[in-house]
């Protein structure tokens, strides 16, 4: 029966090409000074480096893994955000 769920795999799949990752987009960043750090409060607004259309980041851990765009999800909940990898980064480490 083991054998049955071998071939059955897709090629180079794994137990652990099932293992769920979390991958981080990165919008911006932000400098504040310390001083305007401690006066935000709900309803403030940080501006960060980057408008609605510069490309994004996507990050596993620290490591980069590609860059995208950010996009609105067409029928999904309303103004659900996606992005779209417009670069995937060869982040296997080199052999």
């Amino acid at each position: 029966m083991a054998e049955q769920s071998e071939t059955a795999r897709p090629e180079g799949a794994t137990p652990f090409t099932a293992v769920p990752i979390e991958i981080t987009v990165s919008v911006g960043r932000a400098r504040p000074l310390v001083r305007d750090l401690l006066k935000l409060g709900a309803g403030s607004v940080l501006t960060l480096d980057k408008r609605l259309e510069d490309p994004v980041e996507l990050y596993v851990g620290d490591r980069l893994i590609g860059i995208g765009a950010l996009e609105v999800v067409d029928g999904g909940e309303n103004g659900q955000l996606a992005v779209r990898l417009t670069e995937v980064v060869d982040f296997r480490s080199p052999t």
